[in-house]
């Protein structure tokens, strides 16, 4: 439970008096929950950031690429499997390709701060996985729109 510290001020005589507390009373003894860090830590210089900020866009880009090849790969490498296993492992797939992106942006020796580091993993994540998933429903529709049968009879 949180613990509050009494008041030390000296009673008042008076019920018109407990309207002028006096201002002069301060509570120095409380700690500062959120200390200031920009202070002690070196600011960072614009070329510093512009080059943080390249290296993101890269591997945005990098895992954009991905995703329109892997999503084009599961297609044709998936083909013999039926059903639902052909759905779990393409994920599966999709999930490898996105730990081997993890490991080319470790390799892109990326300066970021503390703070920053999950940015390896979050950067683009959503558009890699829809971009993924999009990828591989339309060209699995390409490739089998001519032996799916649609159930229309065409009127000759």
């Amino acid at each position: 439970m949180a613990k509050f510290k009494k008041k030390k001020s000296e009673p008042t005589p008076d019920p018109k008096d407990s309207k002028k507390e006096s201002i002069k009373e301060e509570n120095n003894e409380i700690p500062d929950t959120e200390s200031n860090n920009s202070e002690t830590s070196e600011p960072i210089s614009q070329e510093e950031k512009s080059e943080k900020d390249k290296k993101l866009d890269n591997l945005f880009w990098l895992r954009v690429g991905f995703a329109v090849i892997a999503g084009t790969l599961a297609t044709f490498i998936f083909e013999d499997i039926q059903g639902e296993e052909r759905r779990w492992a393409s994920i599966v797939f999709m999930i490898i390709i996105f730990i081997v992106t993890i490991f080319i942006a470790k390799s892109m020796k990326m300066q970021l701060p503390s703070s920053d580091r999950k940015k390896i993993v979050t950067q683009g994540i959503g558009s890699y996985i829809f971009l993924y998933l999009f990828v591989w429903i339309l060209t699995y529709t390409i490739v089998h729109a001519g032996t799916v049968s649609t159930g229309i009879i065409p009127i000759s």
